[in-house]
């Protein structure tokens, strides 16, 4: 295939990552009142070491123990490599998406797929809930174009199998190419981007926060922008 470069990638793009909607805090599993959690707080002040003038007591998020935007809605894909569609896990990607319903689609998608696969899962039939925070981030990269490719190399959008854009992702990235814009394998109509080089991103924002609601029963995902109101409902690909 030949290759071009577009002007169309260097704009904001959509990234979902796992992110609880409330803060949590560390010992409110084992009191119920705050001055018994007080107690606690300074117990652990007195006895555990810390690097900190002010230990985080409250631990908000999955990923890291202080919230970072730069590293929750940037960082993190580059300093923990994995595989998925346009790396063997040896290099990290960071993917993003033009609009929001396509974010959702494509992290639905890892979402069910992962979850109906443990063991959580496969013992209970009861929903099973996940919380996401939606940021845009700037991408000041030209990418190569690979939408029109899209129909006529159908490996390109392979639901399942990663191994062409895999080595695809290699290819260009020894090129020293910092990425791809190409259509979406779970949303018809939609565009993402895959960065491999971090310094084409920059200026994360929150935008919202959503919640994935999962029916193991039938693969069903409900997402809530508003608590308590669906505004997505996406049934399993495999559903009759």
């Amino acid at each position: 295939m030949a290759y071009t470069v577009t002007e169309d990638s260097r704009r904001d793009w959509y990234r979902t990552i796992v992110s609880l909607r409330t803060s949590i805090e560390v010992f409110a599993d084992l009191v119920s009142h705050p001055r018994d959690a007080r107690v606690l707080v300074e117990h652990e002040l007195a006895t555990k070491p810390t690097r900190q003038a002010i230990p985080i007591i409250s631990r908000p998020f999955e990923e890291t123990p202080l919230y970072d935007a730069i590293r929750e809605a940037i960082d993190w894909p580059f300093e923990h490599p994995c595989r998925s569609r346009y790396s063997d896990g040896t290099f990290g990607v960071w993917y993003g998406a033009r609009a929001l319903e396509t974010s959702i689609h494509e992290t639905v998608h890892h979402f069910r797929r992962n979850t109906l696969a443990s063991a959580a899962a496969a013992r209970s039939r009861a929903p099973i809930f996940q919380d996401r925070r939606v940021h845009l981030v700037h991408c000041s990269a030209m990418l190569i174009d690979l939408r029109a490719s899209c129909e006529r190399e159908a490996r390109l959008l392979d639901p399942n199998d990663y191994s062409f854009c895999q080595a695809l992702g290699a290819q260009l990235r020894a090129a020293s190419q910092p990425g791809v814009l190409t259509c979406s394998a779970r949303h018809r109509g939609g565009e993402v981007t895959g960065v491999f080089e971090r310094a084409a991103l920059s200026n994360p924002r929150d935008v919202c926060y959503l919640t994935y609601i999962l029916d193991p029963a039938s693969g069903r995902v409900d997402v809530e922008r508003t608590p308590g109101e669906v505004q997505w409902s996406l049934a399993s690909p495999d559903a009759a």
